[in-house]
């Protein structure tokens, strides 16, 4: 039922700022936990930030304290904020929405947007 479209990837230096969204075709806030992870060729894909319906969020190491989490209920969108990018930020952003509940967890996935760090 969910579907997840990111956008806000291209193009920047190193040292630069980008703000990825995920617009969702329905409320976010159905969905418990929502995360960016991202993959680089070759590379699995990895968790970058995540964030509880509690506002409670999680970063990997490799981001945290450049990378903001957040999500907006009233508008139905989840942001990646990305400040001091690096080279190795490049990599394919993918939103994940995960509803959970007793019986089963749904998840959701968007079709990624490409971030290119480079001077």
């Amino acid at each position: 039922q969910v579907q997840l479209v990111e956008s806000g990837g291209g193009l920047v230096q190193p040292g630069g700022s980008l703000r990825l969204s995920c617009a969702a075709s329905g409320s976010i806030f159905s969905l418990n936990v929502m995360a960016w992870y991202r993959q680089a060729p070759g590379k699995e894909r990895e968790l970058v930030a995540s964030i509880f319906s509690g506002t409670r969020t999680n970063y990997a190491d490799s981001v945290k304290g450049r990378f903001t989490i957040s999500r907006d209920n009233a508008k139905n969108t989840l942001y990646l904020q990305m400040n001091s990018l690096k080279p190795e930020d490049t990599a394919v952003y993918y939103c994940n929405g995960k509803r959970i509940s007793s019986w089963s967890t749904d998840d959701y996935w968007g079709q990624g947007t490409q971030v290119t760090v480079s001077s």
